[in-house]
């Protein structure tokens, strides 16, 4: 039976999680971890986690009822529809399957059925390749990856010393903080620190040092 599991299950909550200090789970398949950041559900679940492959390790066939979304943040991850080395943003629509495999090892943060019913673009883009576009006057560049509805997710670099005076989330946010520092009124986000932020919340982000960061929005009114 698949049991229930609650891991950050209430998106009204504010949750920072810092990566790197988080010990990594075994998965049913040998040499594939995880880091579960939220979850509601059993081994069918609706999740975000960071997700470990070990050289030489791959993960069974399956296939993802809600849709899955990565984002490959080190090594390559492959299936049998090809390879996805690091900066590979994918989005694997609801009905689709693949039988994953990495061969030198890599890590990634993906999200599971977190799809709209509706959206059924198959999205594959090598990031290291896109053309980001320059917010005038701000000292933020962004690179969108995906948009639905009022999800919107994206890549987005803040310049030394960039400010936003007033960043409003009527849908809720997720942030991975990939290089530099990110930072806001209430702390300091190091690279590898996944925050959420509840709908109806509002901050005012800023980074002395320059950062990277892989944010998702507007998906968290459910």
């Amino acid at each position: 039976m698949d049991t229930q599991t609650l891991i950050n299950a209430d998106f009204r909550e504010r949750v920072v999680i810092d990566t790197r200090a988080q010990a990594w789970i075994s998965s049913p398949e040998s040499g594939v971890e995880r880091q579960p950041l939220d979850r509601i559900g059993g081994e069918q679940a609706r999740a975000t986690s960071l997700v470990r492959y070990a050289a030489g390790s791959s993960f069974s066939a399956h296939q993802h009822g809600g849709g899955e979304e990565f984002l490959v943040l080190d090594g390559t991850f492959s299936d049998e529809h090809g390879e996805y080395p690091a900066g590979t943003y994918v989005r694997n629509p609801p009905g689709s399957c693949h039988r994953p495999f990495s061969g030198e090892g890599c890590t990634l943060v993906v999200k599971l059925r977190q799809f709209a019913p509706d959206d059924q673009k198959r999205v594959v883009i090598d990031t290291r390749a896109s053309t980001w576009s320059g917010v005038s006057g701000s000292g933020l560049s962004r690179l969108t990856l995906h948009r639905h509805g009022d999800e919107k997710v994206e890549l987005v670099r803040f310049a030394p010393n960039a400010r936003v005076p007033s960043d409003p989330h009527p849908g809720g946010e997720e942030v991975l903080v990939l290089e530099g520092v990110l930072s806001d009124e209430a702390g300091h986000y190091p690279a590898g620190v996944w925050v959420r932020d509840p709908p109806g919340s509002s901050h005012a982000p800023f980074s002395e040092t320059g950062c990277v960061i892989y944010v998702k929005e507007g998906h968290l009114n459910c």
